[in-house]
């Protein structure tokens, strides 16, 4: 495993009945980077992300964290081994605090020292530079700002591993760029940044590398700075070259200059 590699998969295999989801696939997260797993619907990712966050247990394959080996069986292992989701519909609630859901699963209610956590939150909203109070409801917060909010969540509960799933589908561009923000932020603490998106633009963007899957198999992995987005949708598509280029030259609908390459 290579010294910087927070987490590696080797060989992952998962099958469902009559349908094979992954085959031999493959996958490394260095620390400190932010990098973009790619592919049409179907190509396999959700299942990728759901076998290494332990909702799906994989039939085959070898994850390391850290050089150290590991097999969950629960998201709840996956978490206390450092790996954190935030997921495009965010799994907190609207109607409790910021600290709230700050803090919320980490004990009773009854044990809870309301002063305490709410000076904690405070600090690590301070930290991040997320525009927000622990005392304010959440569902006063923007969308962009309960995305934040849910990072911090994960980052405070010692997360090394973070995947974002779709987390930019439903914010303005604003909204986006301060979330690309917080994850930089993160990015220069170590913490290494799974992905998901189907916005090419921001890909270029934020990431450092690219792994494209498609039909359940690794095509390859790739420094973003060194892959065209032609070459990209090529490799995503399984098309040749002039094939996509031919989509490229198609006029993008005017009311939305964030067309998603893939639904």
């Amino acid at each position: 495993m290579h010294s910087q590699n927070v987490l590696e998969m080797r060989g992952i295999h998962k099958s469902f009945p009559g349908v094979r989801a992954l085959r031999d696939v493959r996958f490394t997260l260095r620390k400190g980077e932010v990098h973009s797993l790619m592919g049409e619907n179907g190509a396999g990712k959700s299942t990728l992300i759901k076998v290494m966050t332990g909702l799906y247990e994989m039939d085959a394959g070898q994850i390391a964290i850290d050089g150290e080996a590991v097999h969950f069986r629960s998201p709840q292992e996956a978490q206390s081994s450092g790996i954190g989701t935030v997921y495009q519909e965010i799994s907190l609630c609207p109607n409790l605090t910021v600290a709230e859901n700050t803090f919320i699963g980490r004990g009773t209610y009854r044990l809870v020292n309301w002063k305490r956590m709410n000076s904690r939150t405070e600090e690590l909203l301070r930290s991040l530079g997320i525009p927000a109070r622990p005392t304010q409801q959440l569902s006063s917060c923007s969308l962009a700002v309960q995305q934040m909010i849910a990072i911090a969540r994960a980052i405070d509960m010692d997360c090394r591993i973070l995947v974002l799933d779709e987390p930019t589908s439903s914010l303005d561009e604003d909204e986006v760029q301060k979330l690309f923000a917080l994850m930089r932020q993160l990015k220069s603490r170590g913490v290494g940044i799974i992905f998901v998106t189907h916005f090419l633009d921001q890909v270029y963007e934020i990431s450092d590398r690219i792994t494209v899957l498609r039909n359940g198999e690794f095509i390859g992995e790739y420094e973003a700075s060194e892959l065209s987005h032609i070459d990209l949708v090529s490799k995503m598509m399984g098309k040749a070259l002039d094939e996509v280029a031919a989509i490229e030259t198609r006029e993008p609908d005017a009311a939305d200059d964030r067309v998603p390459v893939f639904e």
